[in-house]
């Protein structure tokens, strides 16, 4: 038969190609591209309806399979209730095929994305039958192939959308099981595309379990390959590496990412539950950036897009998002609009009202309407509205709980007095302290920062108010630099991994990331008595801690300092306070504005900086030189000289507070030649100083690229230490560094670096080969007794309040490091290499670390800003 443009068989043909083309559209999330495809293979099927019927069963093959494919795009349009009922239909008209072997092949698609519809809408428990069903015709049809690389992809598409839908669920070692076959198919069969997926999940399954670095590591290799072959990189990649940033605490990394996927994703026309879920992340780092105005309208327009979607959970989490960002505004000025109160409480009423359990989410509603009550003197109101908050279980949320003690603690100020709110605090922390030891502080980061935070302020301000330094000095070491606490332990096995990450799911913030109400429902049945702490080690995921350290005393610090003195610089709103321990005794010494001291360093690192480079014309560093030492005098004004009846001319450990991290203090005139050692918190100081004495231990150097006069001090330092171990050049690789620190009594390491204070696990060496995270280090048997960190230009400057700030020089004292040497700056190669030849010298003669810099440091300070952390 002559084929014409209106004959069925190649209309049939065009549309089966359209439906095709509609399908990979949708998997590269290009929604209004899908609809178009697929609506205009519908109309060309319908355009010769009645058939011939000769062609009515190809025709009916492919109207079906069309039709399962709109039904699931469609669904994002029409809602979930309307795709299920779609494909219900599809279902029904496919059970009246008489022949067995056709049912089976059409059913096999509708199962897989009958799966799919259920899986976006939260319901995995419900979607693997249907993924299982569709498994087992596709293993069918490939044992029965001759050639099975046509049908192997689909069936690779199967195995992982069910790997994805075990990891919502928290069936670890079965999604393991799927994503790990599907990749060693996708490599048998050479299929790249399939590979890149594949590894993208891997790093959603290890982002499930806490495991934030394995998950990055997955989602830059899924990157990379798709790039090295030419494919498009999918938009859910980059959601998904915001998702992991946003876990690690990185919130202004998640929002750049985030900021450079939205625009896309709008433009491709998304799907809306894929916008919903990129609006909802980029509004919750938002939030944590404190970007209120972005943060109000992104949780508007994602809980618009959840709503289409017909996902309650998502809606009321984008509502409290909102609500949050109100809330924080009007509590920071001296008015509370009424109408703000109202829509609180009313936002509790409704979620109560709602069919799925959405009790968690209405008490945070009341709670911060509680907030807002003592904050306009109406603690009547407040107290009412806290007796309906349920009281917390051992599996609620962290923020939850964190939440209610703050209500708690702010009401009980005015109501029963200050012992009661501490006491109140207390209680509070200690909660926040047992959950850290079973689950490390990594992924609390968001969920806790900003509830610990205000119940530590609130503790500090109370304290404060009453003057006694030995209680504040208490209240102060209890919320300090608490991953500094734990002691290394090995990596927990399996099953211990597996039920770390329960409970991580269940002391996640509100607002998770998947919404499996009865999955999560199953777990907290499973967990019915809280496994022994010593089943959950602390951990950063990687170099997991052990047994909590106890909270340092004052007299066991007074009586380590011996002829030292500690300044321990605390911060209460405006208020800058040195709290001196010297001789067995602690003064409060009050010192002005915290702004001031913050402006001035902030001033004082500018100009550090701008001297760095080498070979500056001499009019331009008379001038910066000048404005320097400026802003160094009026720090010291502030700072040294108030407290220089007590110090004398004492040895010091400084404890700094906020952006005074980024103080060199060796810099100032009033400590110059001072050996002064810097320290997160005293428990850190003094776990460090009672660490056990080294006892043998190599020296070994490390040489990073792009440091043409870094080979040369690499060289003279071999020749001084004749038994170290060098590693430069090529050889300088990160397992080779690596392997060459473990167990090194000195580690010099003269490599371009990145320290990221908000989340030090995250900081940055960069060697021969690619980057040494800091949280590579973590993992080492024996971390190295001394570190010095030598020429790295991004240094521990950025500071944000909350966060424990020392970069990469953090996960080196918090995994056994006693002492690191690191610039609060940029420093000049000339600068760094004549530093590091005299603190060497010094250091062989025998001088401590903390001597040895501040002569090194007093011979130019102002192109040597280094630090001495830990102990020295």
């Amino acid at each position: 038969m002559p084929v014409t443009r209106h004959d069925p068989r190649t209309i049939i043909r065009n549309a089966a190609e359209l439906r095709q083309a509609g399908v990979d559209a949708s998997c590269a999330s290009r929604h209004a591209d899908a609809l178009r495809l697929l609506r205009r293979g519908m109309d060309l099927l319908d355009s010769i309806h009645p058939v011939a019927p000769e062609f009515h069963q190809d025709w009916l093959r492919t109207r079906i399979r069309m039709s399962v494919s709109l039904a699931f795009t469609e669904a994002d349009k029409f809602g979930f209730s309307e795709g299920l009922d779609q494909l219900t239909a599809v279902r029904t008209l496919i059970h009246e095929f008489p022949d067995p072997e056709v049912r089976a092949e059409l059913l096999e698609p509708l199962d897989h994305n009958h799966g799919l519809l259920l899986m976006s809408a939260g319901r995995c428990a419900e979607s693997i039958a249907y993924f299982d069903s569709s498994l087992d015709y596709q293993r069918e049809c490939l044992r029965q192939a001759a050639d099975p690389v046509p049908l192997i992809e689909s069936l690779l598409n199967t195995l992982a959308t069910r790997g994805i839908a075990f990891t919502r669920l928290g069936r670890l070692a079965e999604a393991h099981a799927d994503l790990r076959r599907g990749l060693l198919l996708a490599r048998r069969y050479q299929l790249p595309g399939s590979i890149a997926d594949i590894r993208r999940h891997l790093g959603s399954l290890a982002l499930r379990t806490g495991d934030v670095p394995a998950a990055l590591r997955h989602y830059d290799r899924s990157e990379q390959d798709y790039l090295d072959h030419g494919l498009e990189v999918p938009t859910l990649l980059g959601l998904a590496q915001a998702q992991a940033l946003l876990v690690a605490g990185l919130a202004k990394e998640a929002a750049a990412h985030l900021d450079e996927v939205l625009p896309i994703m709008h433009e491709r026309q998304s799907a809306n539950r894929e916008l919903a879920d990129a609006e909802f992340y980029r509004a919750t780092a938002g939030l944590l950036n404190d970007e209120i105005d972005l943060v109000r309208r992104l949780a508007h327009s994602a809980g618009r897009r959840m709503r289409q979607w017909g996902c309650r959970i998502c809606v009321a989490n984008a509502a409290l998002l909102g609500l949050r960002a109100d809330v924080r505004e009007a509590l920071r000025g001296n008015e509370i609009p009424a109408r703000l109160h109202t829509r609180a409480t009313q936002l509790a009423e409704s979620m109560d009202a709602e069919p799925v359990p959405l009790d968690i989410q209405a008490a945070v509603a009341r709670m911060l309407a509680a907030r807002l009550e003592i904050r306009s003197g109406r603690t009547a109101p407040a107290a009412a509205l806290l007796a309906q908050v349920p009281t917390p279980q051992p599996l609620h949320p962290i923020d939850y709980r964190m939440l209610r003690r703050l209500c708690r603690a702010e009401l009980a100020v005015p109501t029963q007095g200050p012992g009661a709110a501490l006491a109140e605090i207390s209680a509070g922390l200690t909660e926040l302290e047992e959950v850290r030891d079973r689950m490390g502080a990594l992924e609390l980061v968001s969920g806790t920062a900003l509830h610990g935070r205000e119940l530590a302020d609130l503790a500090v301000r109370l304290v404060l108010a009453e003057g006694d330094p030995r209680r504040l000095f208490d209240w102060v070491e209890r919320t300090r630099a608490q991953s500094y606490r734990y002691e290394p332990r090995a990596e927990p096995d399996a099953r211990t991994a597996e039920r770390m990450m329960r409970t991580r799911q269940l002391v996640a913030p509100i607002g998770p990331t998947e919404h499996e109400v009865h999955a999560l429902a199953q777990t907290r049945r499973a967990v019915e008595v809280p496994a022994p702490r010593a089943a959950y080690p602390l951990g950063w995921h990687v170099g997991q801690r052990g047994a909590a350290r106890p909270t340092a005393r004052l007299d066991a610090v007074a009586a380590q300092l011996g002829r030292r003195a500690l300044v321990s610089f605390v911060a209460s709103a405006d208020e800058l306070v040195a709290l001196v321990v010297r001789d067995g005794e602690a003064r409060l010494v009050r010192l002005g504005s915290v702004a001031r001291a913050e402006e001035n360093a902030r001033m004082l690192d500018a100009d550090l900086g701008a001297l760095a480079p080498d070979g500056l014309p001499a009019k331009l560093t008379e001038v910066v030189m000048t404005s320097a030492r400026r802003q160094a005098a009026l720090l010291d004004e502030q700072l040294v000289a108030p407290l220089a009846g007590l110090l004398g001319d004492r040895e010091l450990v400084i404890v700094p507070a906020d952006a005074l991290y980024a103080v060199p203090w060796g810099v100032l005139p009033g400590l110059r030649s001072r050996p002064v050692v810097v320290t997160p918190s005293a428990t850190a100081w003094l776990a460090a100083e009672r660490a056990e004495p080294a006892r043998g231990g190599a020296v070994v150097l490390v040489c990073g690229p792009r440091l043409p006069h870094a080979q040369a001090e690499i060289d003279r330092l071999a020749t001084r230490y004749a038994r170290s171990t060098v590693r430069s050049g090529a050889g300088a690789t990160v397992d080779s560094v690596l392997d060459a620190m473990d167990g090194a009594a000195l580690t010099h390491v003269a490599a371009h670096g990145a320290h990221e204070p908000e989340n030090a696990l995250f900081s940055r060496l960069e060697l021969a080969d690619g980057v040494l995270f800091a949280h590579q280090i973590t993992a080492l048997r024996r971390p190295p007794r001394q570190v010095v960190l030598a020429a790295c230009e991004l240094a521990l400057n950025r500071i944000r309040p909350g966060t424990e700030p020392l970069g990469f020089a953090s996960a080196l004292l918090a995994s056994g490091s006693v002492t690191v040497i690191a610039p609060v700056n940029r420093v000049g190669d000339q600068a760094a290499a004549a530093a590091m030849h005299d603190y060497h010298t010094r250091l062989a003669r025998g001088d401590r670390p903390a001597v040895a810099l501040a002569a090194t440091i007093a011979a130019d300070p102002m192109r040597r800003p280094f630090l001495c952390l830990g102990a020295g």
